[in-house]
């Protein structure tokens, strides 16, 4: 066994995410303002209040008790809030966020993902958490997290198909809503992000769909190809 770990050459900080816009093919990514975005989230949020199932909030019945929570979040540094919105329609579909900023670590997690039904399996979702895996190693991260109610399979799918890499669940972690949450972690690190970098650009392509906008490259087996390790669920 090693008595050290690797030496890292020149390290000194991260940088600390600022919300500047990030914008993409398909999606643009906002800082969260309750003035500017509420109104759209709550109505694309709708009618669907299983979003909220692993979530420490919501659901949120009128725009005006969405609107609240927005105004809270919004000059929230940590969590930093993003709002996700569609380049093709205008309309705001989902948020993100950047949360346990650790800059003199390199460490940063993307969280508090909720994603509305008109993005969902669409390029614009995909995109805007790419744009914000590819800002974090941009500005000076070595490791992007995710992380997930254990018992949230649809996440723990999405970490995977974005190309993180299962590390563990950390069991009774936190209570949410008054019930256990264990808590699975993944993380995608520097080395691993140039390959991956090329999967998300070869799968956001143009040519990657066909007229009907079905893809013809599956993320996943582009990303499965650099993921350091798959998570034993899945």
């Amino acid at each position: 066994m090693k008595r050290f770990g690797e030496p890292v050459p020149g390290w000194s900080s991260a940088s600390r995410p600022s919300g500047e816009v990030l914008e993409g093919r398909y999606a643009r990514l906002e800082r969260l303002s309750a003035d500017l975005h509420a109104a759209d989230l709550h109505r694309a949020f709708s009618g669907d209040d299983a979003l909220w199932d692993y979530l420490p909030y919501g659901p949120f019945a009128s725009t005006a008790a969405y609107y609240h929570w927005a105004r809270g979040m919004e000059e929230g540094s940590d969590p930093l809030f993003y709002t996700i919105r569609d380049r093709a329609t205008g309309h705001c579909g989902g948020v993100a966020s950047f949360l346990r900023i650790a800059p003199e670590a390199g460490s940063i997690e993307i969280g508090h993902i909720c994603l509305s039904p008109e993005i969902q399996r669409t390029p614009v979702a995909t995109e805007a958490l790419f744009l914000m895996m590819a800002w974090s190693f941009a500005a000076g991260y070595r490791r992007c997290e995710w992380k997930c109610d254990a018992l949230n399979l649809a996440s723990r799918r999405a970490a995977q198909r974005l190309g993180f890499s299962y590390e563990g669940t950390f069991r009774q972690a936190v209570v949410v809503k008054g019930r256990n949450r264990d808590t699975a972690w993944f993380s995608v690190i520097d080395k691993e992000w140039p390959a991956l970098r090329e999967a998300f650009e070869l799968w956001l392509a143009p040519r990657n769909f066909d007229g009907f906008g079905r893809q013809v490259e599956r993320l996943s087996d582009l990303t499965g190809l650099v993921r350091g390790g798959a998570d034993p669920l899945l």
